[in-house]
């Protein structure tokens, strides 16, 4: 790709390449078709705004990074909606604060954990847990061995283990 990402062919041909990884990013972040799809969009227009401060060869990086950050901060808003919210029902959740607070704690690590996957086994670990696929199918997709997809599997399970059990 070449020129500058504010001339149309050229932002078009960036959306082109990145659109479908990025939302697929977003939605395996978020678990969230629609939440992911918004934030494609806003990631995009983000980059059209700062189009004359983005080459077209950090698009790509702007884009995720972008996106991880709209991500992150709708996360913390939420969090502080529920605080709200569960202020005003203490009574009827059987579940304490305390368990509340280490399930939200757990996902958010869990989350950051498969994030810092190395990115082959993040998109096997998401394919099967997510998208519920055979190996198999997830190797004719990357177009790979099944051995090769059980392994990046393994890798990805041993890696979340152990870096949950940390602290």
């Amino acid at each position: 790709m070449k020129g500058s990402i504010c001339e149309e062919q050229t932002f078009d041909s960036v959306y082109m390449s990145y659109s479908e990884h990025l939302r697929n990013f977003i939605y395996y972040k978020s678990g969230d078709l629609k939440q992911a799809e918004d934030l494609l969009q806003e990631s995009f227009i983000k980059l059209w705004e700062q189009c004359s401060k983005v080459s077209v060869e950090k698009a790509k990086s702007f884009l995720f990074t972008v996106a991880n950050n709209l991500f992150l901060n709708q996360v913390k808003h939420k969090k502080v909606v529920l605080k709200f919210e569960k202020q005003g029902v203490v009574g009827i959740n059987k579940r304490t604060p305390q368990f509340i607070l280490e399930e939200s704690e757990f996902e958010s690590k869990l989350l950051q954990v498969i994030a810092a996957l190395p990115e082959g086994q993040r998109e096997v670990f998401l394919m099967s847990r997510v998208d519920k696929l055979m190996y198999k199918e997830i190797a004719e997709r990357l177009d790979v061995s099944v051995k090769a997809i059980e392994k990046r599997m393994n890798k990805a399970l041993t890696t979340i283990r152990k870096k949950i059990n940390e602290d």
